[in-house]
């Protein structure tokens, strides 16, 4: 039976108009799935409603999170950042809510597969969701050993992975999870919600937040290859979707050469939101690529 399939983007107002090239792309690129969901804070719905249709749709905060996780007025946020605080997390900033968001969804949603696109990358090629299904099993990116040699706080994300699912030291997958272009089955991401708030007899959103740092991917990886055995996905270490994370910010002959190296199974690519980029230079680049 065919599967169906869904692509999340998780999103705010100043990330707005890349949001919209992701769009663009999508639409002109993309085939092979439902519909396309923007998870936005409600203080953001009226500027993402604009890009709503037939397979666009905007979900707030407030059909995802409980009623105790509270997002602090902005008046009243340090230097106007936002701030969610609730009796049972500790204080998790925008990012942090971003990610169980990405979570939450899974119990809103029916499709059976999950692919996660940031809205700082595009597309640049045709693509076929199903692609990330072979048969009944689901494709997981991981980098095997990964989380030993990341840059970042991957040992910190693994050990809290484990704590989270209850895994023991030994036990723990060392592989990276972290990257673009995840995909996720839906099903698998409420079992393993429904495996973290039997283990600890709370909820599932409340063991995360436990601590500031985690990490949704090293959560599910570290789920499926621990607890699951890998059992219902297929792995690869190819990325759909490679990023440039850092600055300085690419020139036009960079991101020109960036697109030109990507290989047959990537198609698309990223610029990390954080790094000045002009958005209508970057429409306008990618949007006049042609692949090879």
């Amino acid at each position: 039976m065919t599967k169906t399939n869904a692509i999340i983007t998780a999103s705010y107002a100043p990330d707005f108009e890349r949001c919209k090239i992701l769009c663009e792309s999508m639409d002109r690129y993309a085939t092979g799935y439902e519909c396309h969901y923007i998870l936005v804070d409600v203080p953001d719905l009226a500027l993402f409603k604009q890009l709503e249709g037939p397979k666009r749709k905007i979900i707030t905060d407030k059909q995802l999170l409980p009623w105790w996780l509270y997002r602090v007025p902005k008046l009243l946020s340090p230097n106007g950042r936002r701030v969610w605080v609730s009796p049972l997390t500790v204080p998790l900033h925008g990012w942090h809510v971003q990610q169980i968001k990405r979570i939450a969804v899974a119990f809103l949603l029916t499709e059976d597969a999950l692919l996660y696109c940031d809205s700082d990358t595009v597309f640049v090629k045709p693509f076929n969701v199903q692609d990330i299904w072979h048969g009944d099993a689901l494709r997981l990116w991981r980098e095997e050993k990964g989380a030993l040699f990341a840059e970042s706080d991957h040992l910190q994300w693994k050990a809290h992975a484990g704590r989270a699912l209850s895994i023991p030291e030994a036990e723990q997958s060392e592989h990276n999870y972290v990257c673009t272009f995840l995909s996720w089955n839906r099903q698998t991401v409420i079992d393993m919600c429904n495996h973290m708030a039997t283990k600890h007899g709370r909820p599932w959103i409340s063991v995360i937040g436990a601590s500031r740092k985690f990490s949704e991917c090293m959560l599910y990886g570290a789920y499926v290859d621990s607890i699951l055995k890998g059992e219902g996905h297929w792995g690869t270490d190819v990325m759909l979707c490679p990023m440039c994370w850092f600055d300085p910010a690419p020139s036009d002959e960079e991101l020109i050469k960036f697109m030109n190296d990507l290989t047959q199974e990537q198609v698309a690519f990223g610029v990390q939101s954080f790094i000045p980029m002009d958005p209508e230079k970057f429409r306008k680049l990618t949007s006049g690529y042609k692949p090879n």
